[in-house]
């Protein structure tokens, strides 16, 4: 009896398994009676509001680069087949496969509760970074306008925040970034995974091109707004032939900065990408699980700090060395100032009482 999997139009995901928390397990299979020429399935998407009580989380891992985050939405309509937010959904009682693409909450108190936490009492400035699970810019946003909202937020007060996307929508709101930029209290990521739309469109299904991705960086460049592309996931035996060009291309356009992160398989993503390899790239899937068991020591993955993000071994250390190599020949290694955390200032509210020495 051999796993079933579907191919489902313009998702991600090949299946949707329970949750690892249910006791009760559903796997499909092929019973031998699935037309092969089937024409891919359709899913529509739900969403519901997710009434958060708080909407600042925060972290003491030491290798993510902030201590706290803002995420306006659960689940992600892109569809990235690599996302390390997947296995969250599980906690909702969804499957991290398809459900994890095609049922969204929403956040629709998301700028209220930042602006009664940002008001507290004794509150200390840190940058805020937006986006640190699911896309910030999802299609959703282009309707709820969740984000925008959160960043109106964040302007008014003075508070710093960095924000990552692989959306072309971000263009949308340069007048609150360029306004941010221009007082050093914003910086935008841009993750750029490959140049290949083909490979896009498989990996990344309901993500933007890649040249919307560049034109972005463009876009937000002119505007003022520093902007690091981040080649992230970094796959060997997939895209990892592509850095050089991806970075080439993000100096060409105005990048200042670059990353890269190498692909992560924690928990259901492990099983939801080797589905994707083999339905989608099936030349390529014994080699690209080969290389990848190769940085992690023989696994699918090692989730210890320090090692996580850039895997070891061999062909990691290649990995680093071509990043660093790239990144100087682009110009893309120069350091960035940190964000001014001294221009926050709550707007006085209705009834405060008059500063006369302010």
């Amino acid at each position: 009896m051999s796993t079933f999997t579907q191919q489902v139009r313009g998702r991600g995901a090949r299946s949707n398994a329970t949750s690892r928390f249910d006791s009760l397990k559903r796997e499909a299979f092929d019973d031998g009676w699935t037309l092969e020429d089937e024409a891919p399935a359709q899913l529509r998407t739900s969403v519901l509001p997710d009434r958060a009580r708080t909407i600042i989380a925060r972290n003491t891992s030491p290798d993510v680069g902030f201590d706290r985050s803002i995420n306006p939405y659960r689940g992600c309509e892109h569809g990235c087949i690599y996302c390390y937010a997947r296995p969250a959904h599980a906690f909702l009682g969804l499957s991290p496969g398809l459900d994890f693409e095609s049922r969204l909450f929403f956040k629709p108190d998301a700028a209220a509760l930042l602006e009664a936490e940002l008001s507290t009492r004794g509150y200390q400035p840190r940058v805020i970074h937006i986006g640190g699970d699911t896309d910030p810019y999802q299609p959703l946003e282009r309707d709820l306008r969740v984000t925008r909202q959160v960043m109106e937020v964040l302007q008014r007060f003075g508070h710093p925040f960095s924000i990552i996307t692989k959306s072309a929508l971000i263009q949308r709101d340069a007048d609150i970034l360029a306004d941010m930029a221009g007082r050093n209290l914003v910086r935008v990521a841009i993750s750029i995974t490959t140049l290949d739309r083909r490979l896009a469109r498989s990996m990344e299904p309901r993500a933007a091109t890649p040249e919307r991705r560049l034109a972005a960086v463009r876009t937000l460049s002119q505007a003022g707004v520093p902007v690091v592309v981040m080649f992230a996931p970094c796959i060997p035996g997939l895209n990892d032939h592509e850095m050089e060009a991806v970075l080439e291309r993000s100096a060409e356009a105005g990048a200042v900065g670059a990353g890269y992160v190498a692909l992560r398989l924690p928990l259901e993503i492990k099983d939801l990408f080797h589905e994707w390899l083999a339905t989608d790239h099936p030349d390529r899937a014994g080699r690209v699980a080969s290389l990848v068991r190769q940085i992690r020591g023989g696994r699918d993955y090692d989730a210890r700090f320090g090692v996580r993000m850039k895997g070891q071994g061999p062909v990691a250390q290649m990995m680093a060395q071509r990043f660093r190599a790239a990144r100087r020949r682009y110009g893309l290694d120069r350091p960035l100032p940190d964000l001014a955390l001294d221009r926050f200032a709550p707007p006085p509210r209705a009834g405060d009482q008059i500063d006369l020495f302010g």
